[in-house]
């Protein structure tokens, strides 16, 4: 078990590009990942959803981890990794590799899917791995992909782990769950806005920050959002909100991460614009979208 120290403010979880031969384009990333935090993001998460990690091979995923705890390390930011599976063994395994990278400061680890078990078995779950872990343990709540959706006690019951430091939060919208925990959140236990869409209102009910993909398109904005709510700047965080939100849709417009590469590449930060099978490239329709929206904002 260890101290759990709650995470605040803007996290990216970055994309892994590739070259043109399909290999991890190491520099590209680590380029991007600097650039994220001299945007004043507050971490980067390794191997998220959006880093593509189930198209990776082992020897990938140490490479992407390898490249952002060295960053990380270099700018003393936090850093996150995505790990864990629907079966607490392997997602115990999966854990204790991470105590090879001193630099991470937290794990971010789904809710078991396609399993679908009770919440008391995902409070055990949890409970398991939290007490097994060389770092703390960040719930990553999305049910619709999970198809495990979980109510506000659940919830406070998690955060109330030893270990347990905050929750990704991603259920598709701002739910009565959401108002609920946040109203009443365990002591210490961060409550991150996990859909990029509806962060304006998550950190206007008094989210620490968001875990972010489409922060990869306009990270200073996006730390300005979370700025402005934080200061009371009610004015510049509804209008900023609102634009951020449109930016967000467009990102989302195709799987992600298809139209976030597709930006990135046309504006000449990944060599490619390439995501692994099952996904493809997003087209050109969506990639022309995203920009109009950044246009929009300045």
């Amino acid at each position: 078990m260890t101290t759990r120290t709650p995470p605040h403010g803007v996290h990216i979880p970055l994309i892994t590009p590739f070259t043109a031969e399909g290999g991890i384009a190491e520099d590209a990333l680590e380029r991007l990942a600097c650039s994220m935090l001299d945007a004043g993001a507050a971490g980067l998460v390794a191997l998220g959803t959006t880093g593509e990690p189930a198209a990776l091979t082992r020897q990938e995923k140490d490479a992407v981890v390898d490249v952002c705890a060295r960053v990380c390390r270099a700018r003393g930011a936090a850093l996150t990794v995505g790990a864990g599976t629907n079966a607490t063994m392997s997602s115990a395994a999966d854990l204790a590799e991470l105590a090879r990278w001193p630099e991470a400061t937290g794990a971010l680890v789904p809710v078991p899917y396609f399993t679908r078990p009770t919440p008391e078995g995902v409070r055990a779950h949890f409970a398991e791995l939290a007490a097994r872990s060389p770092v703390p343990l960040i719930v990553y709540h999305v049910p619709y992909r999970t198809s495990r959706p979980l109510d506000a006690r659940t919830l406070r019951e998690l955060g109330e782990l030893p270990g347990v430091a905050g929750v990704k939060y991603a259920t598709g919208g701002v739910d009565q769950a959401a108002v609920e925990l946040l109203g009443d959140a365990p002591a210490g236990f961060a409550v991150l806005a996990g859909d990029d869409a509806f962060v304006s209102p998550m950190l206007a009910l008094g989210a620490a920050g968001g875990v972010l993909a489409s922060a990869h398109l306009a990270p200073e904005r996006f730390v300005e959002l979370a700025a402005a709510w934080r200061d009371g700047d009610l004015v510049r965080a509804r209008a900023l909100g609102h634009a951020l939100a449109a930016v967000s849709a467009a990102a989302f417009a195709e799987p992600n991460p298809a139209v976030i590469k597709g930006v990135l590449h046309a504006r000449g930060v990944i060599p490619t614009p390439d995501v692994r099978l099952p996904l493809l490239p997003a087209g050109r329709a969506a990639v022309d979208a995203a920009l109009k929206r950044l246009a929009d904002i300045g």
